[in-house]
């Protein structure tokens, strides 16, 4: 496979089979690759959200499916996610000046008292590499960071991330924090981590348990998509 890499000279691609070695490459977490290939098909005078979509975020939504469906695991993904962070280096600059559209926005950190970030880190990647814009707060974040980045970014969706039993519950606190200020229902609230369940979700008020970062992208798109649904029958 490596050999056969070697050999391939992307310029001699088509289009067509040029898109398909990148969801091949950002498979195998190939960066410099990627970043060939987006530059590749930029000569050819594509459109920047072109590229995103049909070369980057459709790679990592097979990625994601593997991922989900247990053939990938986290080391993998991470190698997938870090290609796909160098062809965005690329675009987003360019996706800014045509003020291409963007899937969404989202908030996320670990909440107050927990320092993991594993796990979140992983689903700030898959979330970028969906086509969302992610602003990370990182980890052992009070309410007074969520409602700052909230005011601040003004994004679709919140996302808490907690792995110890002990600092799960603090997500409650920050969900009714946001119900006490009238800004609940302006954000759709992920929450996720290895402890928690669709049960624990329901009874702090969050809008949907997300297992892993796979399952996010998917709730998350869903989520998105159903508000501007709801948004265009008012």
């Amino acid at each position: 496979m490596a050999e056969e890499q070697d050999d391939l000279d992307l310029r001699e691609l088509s289009d067509e089979d040029l898109v398909q070695q990148m969801h091949d490459d950002l498979y195998d977490g190939l960066d410099t690759e990627i970043e060939e290939g987006v530059n590749i098909l930029l000569e050819r005078e594509w459109l920047p959200y072109r590229v995103l979509t049909e070369a980057l975020v459709e790679g990592m939504r097979i990625v994601g499916i593997d991922f989900r469906d247990g053939i990938l695991f986290v080391p993998e993904v991470l190698l997938s996610a870090k290609a796909m962070k160098c062809g965005m280096a690329i675009l987003k600059p360019l996706l800014a000046a045509t003020g291409a559209p963007q899937v969404g926005k989202m908030v996320i950190g670990t909440v107050k008292g927990d320092i993991h970030d594993i796990g979140k880190n992983l689903v700030c990647m898959m979330m970028e590499g969906a086509g969302f814009e992610v602003i990370d707060l990182g980890i052992n974040n009070p309410v007074e960071d969520y409602i700052a980045a909230l005011e601040e970014h003004k994004p679709d969706i919140l996302g808490m991330s907690a792995l110890l039993t002990t600092t799960m519950p603090y997500m409650k606190v920050v969900i009714d924090t946001l119900a006490e200020r009238g800004m609940r229902d302006d954000y759709i609230v992920l929450v996720g981590g290895a402890p928690l369940n669709e049960e624990f979700a329901d009874a702090v008020g969050a809008d949907a348990y997300c297992r892993d970062a796979a399952v996010t992208v998917e709730i998350a798109q869903d989520l998105i998509n159903r508000k501007h649904n709801q948004r265009v029958a008012s």
